[in-house]
């Protein structure tokens, strides 16, 4: 049975005139069932750029990318983007939540695209991130630690097998981290394959595997 995230070879060039960057250099990894895994390493290494790849935001140079067996690069956009509905939740710093839908309209979209997959109520999801009392807000009504706490429950809404979370905890309070931290640990004891992308020490100490990014090369 395939791992929820695969990952082969993936390779990424940036041009800037007569100057080529590479972004990633061949980086091949697994994320099982039940994992979380921490991805880090300082800045300009490859992170946003390996997790762009890995949600089918961005395609690869070259290399691969499966989500639950299926593959994720060289399909039309309108393809990976199905796939990111139902196999994918992503947490990232920016553009979790649409602008002009409430926290619970978000959530509902969320669910309804992802059609056939179970779900869990919307009231449900707020009081585990402790906003059951801000359906009805608008993002920019949102403080920081609200806005990442709304931005879990959108990336969690549908339960999928893979989440993706960059630098979730980034400028939150101590106590909002931990709730990210307890919830994101919670889905991969669920059976979910989570990776995290962070400089947070003590994310990577809490994750199963830590995989460091040097380069557009991975270490473990």
């Amino acid at each position: 049975m395939s791992a929820p995230l695969e990952a082969e070879s993936l390779y990424r060039f940036f041009h800037a005139g007569d100057d080529e960057t590479l972004a990633l250099r061949g980086v091949s990894l697994i994320v099982e069932a039940g994992e979380l895994v921490a991805v880090s390493g300082p800045s300009g290494s490859g992170k946003s750029t390996l997790l762009t790849c890995l949600a089918g935001l961005d395609e690869p140079d070259g290399g691969s990318v499966r989500i639950c067996g299926e593959r994720l690069s060289r399909r039309p956009e309108y393809e990976r983007a199905s796939v990111r509905a139902r196999s994918i939740g992503m947490l990232f710093q920016q553009e979790n939540l649409v602008g002009h839908l409430t926290v619970e309209q978000n959530l509902r979209a969320t669910r309804a695209l992802a059609r056939g997959r179970r779900d869990r109520r919307a009231r449900e999801l707020l009081a585990d991130v402790g906003l059951e009392g801000r359906a009805q807000a608008l993002p920019r009504w949102l403080s920081g630690g609200e806005l990442a706490r709304a931005g879990l429950a959108v990336a969690i809404a549908n339960e999928p097998p893979v989440i993706l979370a960059d630098e979730p905890t980034g400028e939150l309070d101590e106590a909002t981290s931990r709730t990210i931290l307890a919830l994101l640990r919670e889905r991969a004891d669920a059976g979910a394959a989570v990776l995290v992308v962070t400089h947070d020490p003590e994310v990577a100490t809490g994750a199963d595997r830590e995989l460091r990014l040097r380069d557009g090369l991975l270490r473990t």
